[in-house]
């Protein structure tokens, strides 16, 4: 692997595809010099309806001082609903590695990262680089053949199982005087959702339960405590556990290697508690 780099940090916008007047965007935030650079493709949250790449530069700085190359991707979200995300993430995966050699980044060391919603997105499209749905999108003629397969995956409390969620959400508000971070979570669900089922199929959680064919690779869950929106036990769960050990136990189950790492509530977001995922990352794309 690289060494850490000693030298500025630059951070750029490039635009990968464009959906009719809106192009899709990567921000990469990488060393000036140097290279081959592995590559962690970083998932904003926001419920699946919000959010920016510039959400992650924090954290991306954090990677890229420790030798990777931060790529926080501008993916599409509920405006065009359930797969489109998954439609865009898998192209820029594919992207990323066909134009590995020109933006100084190594195609064969490629991680995904994803925070809360952006973390479901993560895990998922680990899960199914091979999707035919969320391959739709063909890259330019000419490029190389290439897959959206990658060596490990990150998730910060993730929405790994976005059924079991809005369920919950669904009940709070209708047994009247919801918690405050409930919110408008049922709305931001409906956008991007459209139907339970969608819910249901789009899945991590069910689709390792159902025993679906995924492909199951390195993997970290970096959670904050207390944690009422993320960490929780499903009514509906044959498990005594709350959904990120639930997860880790089916993820173990069928092969995957899972760890949890537990921080302050507080801290999560703060650049400084990192470090567990700068290791893991760094391990795993070397």
């Amino acid at each position: 692997m690289a060494e850490t780099p000693s030298h500025a940090l630059i951070t750029e916008n490039i635009e990968i595809y464009r959906h009719g007047d809106k192009p899709m965007i990567v921000q990469l935030i990488r060393p000036e010099t140097g290279g081959p650079y592995p590559v962690i493709v970083d998932l904003h949250g926001g419920c699946w309806c919000k959010g920016y790449p510039s959400e992650c530069a924090a954290r991306g700085e954090v990677f890229a001082a420790a030798g990777m190359v931060s790529a926080a991707l501008d993916f599409r979200q509920a405006d065009e609903g359930y797969p489109s995300s998954l439609v865009d993430i898998n192209y820029a995966i594919r992207w990323l590695k066909a134009h590995a050699e020109e933006l100084r980044l190594d195609a064969d060391r490629i991680g995904l990262l994803g925070q809360s919603s952006g973390g479901h997105l993560a895990m998922l499209a680990s899960m199914r680089p091979e999707n035919a749905r969320y391959m739709a999108l063909p890259l330019e003629d000419g490029s190389p053949d290439v897959d959206a397969s990658v060596k490990c995956v990150g998730v910060m409390w993730p929405v790994i199982n976005p059924l079991s969620r809005y369920r919950r959400v669904v009940g709070l508000v209708g047994a009247g005087n919801p918690p405050a971070w409930v919110g408008d979570l049922q709305q931001r669900h409906d956008s991007y959702w459209g139907t339970e089922e969608n819910m249901e199929e789009g899945n991590p959680m069910l689709a390792l339960e159902r025993g679906e064919d995924v492909i199951v690779c390195p993997s970290i869950w970096f959670q904050g405590l207390p944690d009422p929106v993320h960490d929780y036990r499903d009514p509906e769960s044959p498990l005594d556990l709350n959904e990120p050990e639930r997860f880790v136990e089916n993820y173990r189950k069928v092969g995957g290697s899972m760890s949890i790492v537990h921080v302050e509530q507080a801290n999560r977001s703060d650049p400084e508690f990192l470090g567990p995922l700068v290791a893991f990352f760094r391990e795993n794309l070397s």
